[in-house]
């Protein structure tokens, strides 16, 4: 095409199609393209959140079919059309904008959720409407563990969000290791097992697991997690390490038969080597893979192939582990357990789930998986950590440095003197930031600088750009100078939503809020009926 030919135009999906192809279970990617703050404050359902800046980074990953249905939408930011764009040059073919973006799916009568990962939250509330999970307030726990009663407090979050804050004398446990590991946690059927997460989801999901699978201990959740802890007064442990060990033959044996039992009855179905085979050459299916074990046992040892993606949490983030709403979904573990139960709540979210039979010796693959992303347009300048920190000491407004990194990470450490900057919200930053002779770009590792590059040339043509070898890795391997806090924002940091059960620093009547919003997801899915959810 010519330079001065402008490019086709986007087709445009009806909102209407769209909720045909999520009835139907027809494969969709809605997308939304906004960082994860707005994207937070209000989306459809199953949108997944791919913001702008970082599409080359993770498209190939998490919508790893070339022409997947894609439906691009923002809230009127003007980054819709340009990500569009930019999925059609990393050669998606099937591309289209929402017709009439977020204000018309909500002219349309679409129902629209606030917060992250609601396909997951909206459905634990409706397992515990249907299954009346059992549950038990902050105080009447902290008066069993006061008293010295026969109980113990499974915490089924990540292992880095349990060191953070956690139940005083809670052992973590994430979330598909619970039938795995509780009996050897509590091998006396009269002990208690009390699950928690931060809030409400995680909780009532493993807690329902447990009583799913059969256990004869008594379980209840931790009614509203480390929220309702916190709002009931009572103190948090930080930096615990408490982590559930080993388990033995006849425990495993016992686990996976409960397992077997449970996906059995919700519909999960077992792939030889040949299905997945099968499932890969498929023309017009996507087949997400992942391995549900511990990180730590994926880097020791995995398939190829298969993303590490621990159950637990896998099964909280649905619409980021597979934003391709409709896909298939194949899970592995060693233990025949872990997968299973990981799979059989997919399953009744409305994914066609399949547990993979494997051998573990097949698992050789070591290390983490590298992420797919495309090469950078173009030639790149480079300059070394060394030069760079000659040039800062130079006159002032020869060099900037702008930093693409997530801003919490900018805030904990960040080369002196450097520039946040969000991707999205370059053209504004640039108008912050003074002018400069020359333009250092950074982040981690500098991947996502490289891809900036070529933007921040567009938009200062008579400036000299360049890529930071290495990225603030290397400056900081170097020993060269580092700075914290908020120093130079040039960009809002809307890039991640702060969650009212993160930390201890959200106000009790955030935290409040938050729970109540949680209370209304039940009615909130009825309203928009496009969930496809059942409770087994």
């Amino acid at each position: 095409m010519p330079a001065n030919t402008p490019a086709p135009s986007l087709p445009a999906t009806a909102c209407e199609r769209v909720r045909e192809a999520l009835l139907a279970r027809r494969e969709i990617a809605l997308v939304d393209v906004r960082e994860e703050e707005p994207f937070a404050r209000g989306h459809p359902l199953f949108a997944a959140n791919l913001p702008f800046g970082r599409i080359e980074l993770d498209a190939w990953t998490r919508i790893p079919r070339l022409d997947t249905d894609i439906v691009v939408y923002d809230d009127g930011e003007g980054l819709a059309e340009a990500a569009a764009r930019r999925l059609q040059a990393l050669g998606y073919t099937n591309v289209s904008l929402l017709a009439g973006g977020l204000q018309g799916w909500r002219a349309a009568g679409g129902e629209l959720f606030i917060d992250v990962n609601v396909p997951s939250k909206s459905f634990g509330e409706l397992v515990e409407s249907v299954r009346h999970t059992p549950s038990l307030p902050a105080q009447e726990v902290q008066a069993l563990l006061a008293g010295g009663a026969d109980v113990v407090v499974l915490d089924v979050r990540r292992f880095d969000e349990y060191r953070t804050m956690s139940i005083p004398g809670a052992i973590s446990v994430p979330g598909a290791e619970l039938v795995l590991r509780a009996r050897a946690l509590a091998p006396d059927p009269a002990t208690r097992i009390v699950v928690n997460c931060a809030g409400r989801t995680r909780s009532i999901i493993g807690t329902q697991s447990l009583v799913n699978a059969g256990l004869p201990n008594p379980v209840a959740a931790l009614r509203n997690g480390t929220i309702g802890w916190l709002l009931a007064g009572q103190a948090l442990d930080h930096g615990a390490g408490r982590r559930a060990g080993p388990v033995d033959a006849a425990q495993r044996a016992e686990a996976a038969a409960r397992a077997r039992e449970v996906a059995g009855r919700a519909g999960v179905r077992l792939a030889s080597a040949a299905d997945l085979q099968r499932f890969l050459a498929e023309a017009g299916r996507t087949t997400y893979r992942f391995d549900v074990r511990t990180p730590e046992e994926f880097e020791a040892g995995h398939l190829t192939g298969f993303r590490s993606a621990p159950g637990g949490q896998l099964v909280q983030e649905t619409d980021h582990g597979a934003p391709v709403r409709g896909a298939r979904i194949v899970l592995v573990d060693d233990d025949g357990v872990r997968a299973r139960m990981t799979g059989s709540w997919l399953a009744q979210m409305g994914w066609e789930t399949w547990v993979l039979q494997a051998d573990s010796a097949q698992f050789v693959e070591r290390g983490p998986v590298p992420a797919r992303t495309p090469q950078p347009e173009g030639p790149l300048a480079w300059v070394t950590p060394a030069r760079l920190a000659d040039w800062l000491q130079g006159a002032a407004g020869e060099t900037a440095v702008l930093d693409f990194s997530p801003s919490a990470r900018y805030v904990a450490g960040h080369i002196q003197g450097a520039w946040f900057v969000l991707r999205s919200q370059l053209a504004q930053a640039l108008q912050v930031i003074p002018m400069a002779r020359r333009y250092v770009l950074a982040c981690g590792d500098s991947t996502l600088a490289r891809h900036a590059a070529r933007d921040v040339a567009a938009l200062r043509p008579d400036a000299e750009v360049l890529v930071l070898e290495g990225g603030n890795a290397a400056w900081a391997a170097a020993g060269l100078p580092l700075e914290s806090g908020e120093t130079r924002l040039a960009s809002p940091r809307i890039d991640r939503y702060r969650r009212p059960y993160e930390g201890t620093q959200a106000s009790p009547a955030a935290m409040q809020a938050y729970l109540d919003w949680e209370f209304g997801l039940v009615a909130q899915l009825a309203r928009d009926g496009t969930h496809g959810f059942r409770v087994i």
